[in-house]
C-alpha cells in the first residue's frame, strides 16, 4: 500500500527522533524523560561520584536521572578521587560530609531515632554516593583515601529493586536513584527533609519501561527471540562466595 505525504512525513519524524538524543536526560528524543522530571529542593547536597564506565551508560544509567531529580546535587566523574580538586574543595567546606556505603560502624538511618538523625546530619550536610557497579564502587573507595576518612551512613533495605533489566549482586542492592529515594524518605520520617518524594522514581520507571519495550521490539538490535512477549527480571543473583567479596566490610 502506497504511503501518502502525511504518512511519509510522520515516518521521517519518527526515524529522526529515534536517531537523535536529548542532551539533558541522554535518552533518545522519542523516549525523552524530561517531561517526567520534577526536581526536588533538599537541605542535603548529594554528590554523585560516577565511575567512567557508568558515565558511558547513556541509556540505562541512573546517576544522571538522580542528578536531574535533585536541585542540590552534582556529578563528578572519576575512579581515584584522592587528588580530585572539586571533591577536595567540597570536603574542605565546613559542611558535614558523609559517604553512603555499607561498612563497619556505619550510621544506620533505619534504626536511629529522629533526634539522633538530626544531630548526626547537622546543618546542610553533603552525602557522597559511589555510582557504579559494586565491584567498581569498591575499587573507587579503595583508591580514594579522602573518601575512606568520611563517616559512613547506611540503611536497611526492605524493598526489591525495580531495575529489572540489570542483574544485581544481591537482592538487597538498589540502583543509585533508588538508594537516594530511600535515604530521602528516611530523612523525611525524621523531619530532617521536607520534600515530596512521591514521584521521584517516575523517570527511572519510565526508563526501565522503555528499555523493556526495546528488548521486545523485533526491529531493535537488542531483540532476542527468547524474550517472546515478556522480559524475565534479572533477579538471579550471584553466588554467595561472590557476594562476600563484593560486600566485604571495610575496616
Amino acid at each position: 500500500m502506497a504511503l501518502n505525504k502525511e504518512d511519509i512525513l510522520t515516518l521521517q519524524v519518527e526515524i529522526e527522533n529515534s536517531r537523535n538524543e536529548c542532551y539533558k536526560c541522554m535518552m533518545p528524543s522519542i523516549s525523552c524523560l524530561c517531561k517526567h522530571i520534577n526536581p526536588l529542593q533538599t537541605k542535603t547536597r548529594f554528590i554523585i561520584l560516577m565511575h567512567p564506565k557508568e558515565y558511558k551508560k547513556e541509556k540505562n544509567g541512573t546517576g544522571r536521572i538522580t542528578k536531574l531529580q535533585l536541585e542540590n546535587s552534582e556529578i563528578i566523574v572519576g575512579v581515584d578521587f584522592t587528588n580530585n580538586k572539586r571533591v577536595n574543595e567540597l570536603l574542605a567546606k565546613e559542611n558535614t560530609s558523609f559517604l553512603l556505603y555499607p561498612g563497619k560502624d556505619t550510621f544506620n538511618l533505619s534504626t536511629r531515632k529522629s533526634s539522633e538523625i538530626n544531630s548526626f546530619m547537622g546543618d546542610n550536610p553533603y552525602i557522597f554516593i559511589l555510582d557504579g557497579t559494586w565491584p567498581c564502587a569498591r575499587k573507587m573507595l579503595k583508591m580514594s583515601t579522602n573518601l575512606q576518612k568520611l563517616k559512613r551512613m547506611s540503611f536497611d533495605n526492605n524493598i526489591k529493586s525495580e531495575f529489572t533489566i540489570k542483574q544485581q549482586p544481591a537482592s538487597l542492592c538498589l540502583s543509585t536513584i533508588e538508594s537516594v529515594y530511600t535515604v530521602l524518605n528516611l530523612l523525611k520520617a525524621a523531619d530532617f527533609e521536607q520534600c515530596e518524594t512521591k514521584g521521584f522514581l517516575v523517570p527511572f520507571q519510565k526508563m526501565v519501561a522503555y528499555q523493556i519495550k526495546c528488548m521486545l521490539n523485533q526491529d531493535n538490535k537488542n531483540y532476542s527471540s527468547d524474550t517472546k512477549t515478556e522480559v524475565t527480571p534479572k533477579n538471579l543473583y550471584k553466588k554467595k562466595t561472590e557476594r562476600n567479596i563484593v560486600f566485604e566490610q571495610e575496616s
